[in-house]
């Protein structure tokens, strides 16, 4: 990406727009995440900060990520010291990706303190660091190791910058960046990102493209204006209309099949470019932990079916046992103790073929037969809670390819926490112990309109789905399931009205759609009304049984 020190530049001459208001609100939303409200008379701003790998910047935004309910350390530690401070000046060290925040706090005695946030946006080894006006460090959001680093990133050591590598400024050295260079120097883009300090290999292969054509100084200097002045940043869509990369200058190099897309900011471009990236991490960050523990849950029952289906297997014989108890003792009296066998006619046979049944000689024949019976009854009773587990262990193991399946779907972490509460209440999990935690309402569920006027509600995870079928929707309505697939429940509030086939088809592919089967084709959705969905006591959350359904077939791709 092409979030250099150039890009950089032109991002803070956009937040210079911010100077002498004072920060509102502190936020921490992630790890690697900060967001400050920017306030002053006419102005209200967020400045959101990222130093995650792949996502490094810094710009105004207009989305709200979810915040945690505790605040971080170092979100709190922010508060603490520039909770209401003044941004007086936003510095920028040559072309260098580093950004500096110069805040204005009064502290608890009422004098004026001076800190400085800074902004080290280095690809992995992205930092935000508070200083005070001495340069000392209050601290970070990353800590440097003491043992292995070179730069000390620690409460109250001496703050450095980054070593610098060594480039030329563009602005200021662009004679000696451009000797001996022409269009035909081989590995022109390489020499130009060796020499020129702000310029990220996208520009600097843009300013070799352009050289074939206009050669290497008009090439410079065309994007030398650019970074200059006033220029409108450039997004670059591929083919199928996805953002691939930005700019602050025309990019050419990627041909015809790619388009440009001029935005009204930095700071809108950036939004677009990761608003989608960014939530998919977030999301994954906080469902990381419930997958790993859903999927090795799920590990363990599969391991633990296939033992148990094993020892079923082996108490198949178990009336075998019987019939050798009921033979012996219908032939006592030919039968004598020491004998290792009994051979005898087997009345259950039409036939009546002689058997051999193996005898312990140190047991009398009444013990034998006695020995036998008790083994039937104990194959019996281990057949009956073989079979009860591992209907137990099936339903379990659909239970969490149904948790899985929803995680999938979640569009926001609060979809995440409502999981993650379902896993609390199953004993999956040890809820925390939070004094005076109250329990979160239901979130809603996803909501469409046929073309009848019909409401159509799907419940995103099993939570909901319980809601839907067994609380909110009345017995009248009608009710849409994947048949035998993970996935939502589907309610369409008809009431009792007759739904019309197109209603039918549009909420059975909206069932197919919000399933484990979104990606196939012609998926099987059962439907009834509600009054025939009932929950079995003690079932998982979202496990219904259902009757007096009818099945259509439906593509979910077709929505």
């Amino acid at each position: 990406m092409a979030f250099d020190g150039g890009f950089l530049n032109k991002v803070l001459g956009e937040l210079n727009e911010a100077l002498d208001s004072h920060i509102d609100k502190i936020y921490q939303p992630s790890r690697d995440e900060l967001v400050l409200l920017l306030r002053k008379k006419g102005f209200a701003k967020r400045l959101y900060i990222n130093i995650k790998t792949g996502s490094v910047r810094l710009h105004f935004t207009e989305s709200r990520p979810e915040n945690p309910a505790v605040p971080p350390n170092f979100c709190m530690l922010l508060r603490k010291y520039i909770s209401s401070a003044k941004l007086v000046k936003i510095t920028q060290p040559s072309l260098e990706r580093v950004a500096e925040f110069h805040f204005s706090a009064s502290n608890e005695m009422g004098d004026i303190e001076n800190y400085r946030l800074v902004c080290e946006l280095i690809g992995a080894k992205a930092n935000v660091i508070l200083l005070r006006e001495n340069g000392r460090i209050v601290d970070a959001l990353k800590r440097s190791d003491v043992e292995t680093a070179k730069r000390y990133i620690l409460p109250n050591a001496v703050y450095e910058y980054p070593e610098k590598e060594e480039k030329l400024n563009p602005i200021e050295n662009k004679a000696e960046i451009l000797k001996n260079l022409s269009k035909d120097t081989p590995d022109l883009a390489k020499k130009l990102l060796s020499r020129a300090e702000g310029f990220s290999p996208l520009i600097c292969r843009e300013i070799e493209y352009k050289a074939e054509r206009l050669g290497i100084e008009s090439s410079f200097d065309l994007c030398l204006a650019d970074l200059k002045v006033n220029t409108l940043p450039v997004l670059v869509l591929k083919p199928d209309g996805t953002p691939l990369d930005y700019s602050y200058t025309k990019i050419e190099q990627y041909g015809t099949g790619y388009n440009l897309k001029v935005c009204d900011s930095f700071s809108l471009l950036l939004d677009e470019f990761y608003l989608e990236k960014d939530n998919l991490s977030r999301i994954n960050n906080a469902a990381r932990d419930i997958v790993k523990l859903v999927k090795n849950l799920k590990d363990r029952t599969t391991r633990r079916l296939a033992l148990r289906l094993e020892e079923l297997k082996k108490c198949e014989n178990r009336e075998t046992f019987r019939i050798y108890g009921e033979l012996i003792k219908a032939n006592l009296y030919k039968l004598k103790s020491g004998d290792s066998e009994a051979e005898v006619e087997n009345y259950y046979d039409e036939n009546l073929s002689v058997i051999k049944i193996p005898l312990n000689p140190a047991l009398s024949p009444s013990k034998n037969a006695d020995r036998y019976f008790k083994e039937y009854k104990k194959t019996y009773t281990a057949a009956e809670a073989l079979t009860k587990f591992t209907e137990e262990d099936r339903l379990e193991l659909v239970y969490f390819d149904s948790v899985l399946e929803s995680i999938e779907r979640c569009s926001t972490i609060l979809e995440i926490g409502e999981i993650r509460e379902e896993l609390y209440d199953g004993g999956y999990i040890k809820r925390p112990l939070q004094k005076g935690a109250k329990r979160k309402e239901i979130l809603k569920p996803l909501e469409f309109m046929s073309t009848e006027g019909y409401r159509i509600l799907v419940g995103k995870n099993n939570t909901q789905n319980d809601y839907l079928t067994t609380k909110f929707a009345s017995k009248n309505d009608m009710w849409f399931h994947t048949k035998d697939i993970p996935g939502s429940h589907v309610v369409v509030l008809c009431g009792g009205k007759e739904v019309s086939d197109e209603t039918v088809i549009l909420a059975a592919t909206l069932a197919a759609k919000n399933s484990k089967a979104k990606e196939s084709s012609q998926v099987p959705v059962d439907y009834t009304p509600v009054k025939f969905v009932k929950k079995p006591k003690g079932a998982k959350a979202g496990m219904v049984i259902y009757t007096t359904n009818k099945t259509v077939y439906v593509d979910p791709k077709k929505i």
